[in-house]
């Protein structure tokens, strides 16, 4: 017979997966929510792919619109991950 390691306590096994229900992998109403206005958001910025003429404080370039949309969409999400971010680190 084999020796049995003992299984550590429940609150370790908490601990160690953060304290959290369903992983990474869960699909939450709001992942699902999310991952279809990204879906969304990526068929409105490459459906729109004229060029067009867009004010730059003072410089007026011509550029792709899906560009200029990309980007806008990039700043905003950079700028959301950014404060959800500082916001669970206070806490």
């Amino acid at each position: 017979m084999s020796p049995r390691t003992p299984k550590p306590p429940k609150s370790a096994q908490a601990a160690e997966s953060g304290g959290r229900r369903g992983g990474l992998g869960a699909a939450t109403p709001g992942r699902i929510a999310v991952l279809v206005l990204a879906v969304l958001a990526l068929v409105f910025v490459f459906g729109n792919t004229r060029a067009t003429e867009i004010r730059l404080l003072v410089p007026v370039v011509t550029m792709p619109l899906w560009t200029a949309l990309l980007a806008t969409g990039l700043i905003g999400a950079l700028c959301g991950a950014y404060f959800a971010y500082t916001r669970t680190r206070r806490r």
